[in-house]
């Protein structure tokens, strides 16, 4: 299937590796020209290197800290530059300290917020002006793992201007969507280099051997297994694709249907 987007161009945050970098790489193949960005800018501009090289299309990388609302800003900006324009944003850039709410202090949580939700705000800030001049405005929203991370823009024509947003609109849902899944428990992991970081939270945190816990998360999931990096890049390469223009404002959730905390508890119990 030609799914329209050879000579696209994308901005993907946090993509020097994991989910970030497969997504680069799934939209590259597809005929994108990708600006990536992460923090550190020695991996960036390795895999913009290795992703050039295998796909044969343009990938820049820029370093940037997407806390701080000057890197994000001169993010976008440097992006648009050398890209001539943006048709796609992935906010995807953000990993969140793992372990247990005793185990959590107040600045991994704070870490997380600057991130993961005031990291988007800021790109989805300077990104979407650029996107309105050129008929483009805000079209689908991978919600991975329902944390809200891959929140992706597309190329879908618009006329009405955006209308306005107070934050404090903003913030009542996902405050109300965290509160939820704080109670909740896990959401389903997606097999990444952090994966290994992540079962040695759970196996300090639960006092469980090391292969214990790489085996408890797995087995929580209805289907079985943790999602790959593939699977969540081939949906967001999907979404933003001009054919998914009707599909607008949802939330997919790639997880198996996500880990289920009392299928843990039980598991962990029988140890």
């Amino acid at each position: 299937m030609d799914l329209q987007l050879d000579g696209k161009t994308a901005l993907v945050t946090g993509g020097s590796a994991g989910i970030g970098k497969g997504i680069a790489r799934a939209l590259a193949r597809e005929g994108v020209d990708v600006a990536i960005c992460a923090r550190r800018k020695e991996p960036l501009e390795q895999t913009a290197t290795e992703i050039a090289r295998e796909t044969n299309r343009r990938i820049v990388p820029i370093p940037a800290d997407l806390s701080k609302d000057a890197d994000a800003k001169t993010l976008v900006a440097q992006a648009h530059k050398a890209l001539g324009r943006l048709d796609i944003l992935v906010n995807n850039a953000g990993s969140s300290p793992g372990g247990v709410l005793e185990h959590l202090s107040e600045a991994d949580w704070e870490q997380s917020l600057q991130l993961k939700f005031m990291g988007y705000v800021r790109c989805l800030r300077y990104v979407l002006p650029i996107m309105v001049k050129t008929g483009r405005r805000p079209g689908r929203q991978l919600d991975r793992q329902r944390r809200r991370q891959g929140v992706v823009l597309g190329d879908r024509a618009g006329r009405s201007q955006c209308c306005g947003t107070k934050p404090h609109d903003v913030a009542r849902r996902p405050i109300r969507q965290a509160q939820h899944q704080l109670l909740r428990g896990q959401s389903g992991p997606v097999r990444t280099e952090r994966w290994a970081g992540l079962v040695a939270a759970m196996s300090r945190d639960m006092k469980l051997p090391y292969e214990e816990a790489d085996k408890l998360a797995p087995a929580s999931i209805p289907l079985g297994r943790i999602a790959e990096v593939e699977e969540v890049a081939t949906l967001v390469v999907m979404l933003a694709s001009p054919l998914m223009h009707m599909v607008n404002g949802t939330q997919i959730e790639i997880d198996g249907r996500g880990q289920e905390k009392s299928l843990m508890d039980r598991l962990r119990d029988r140890k």
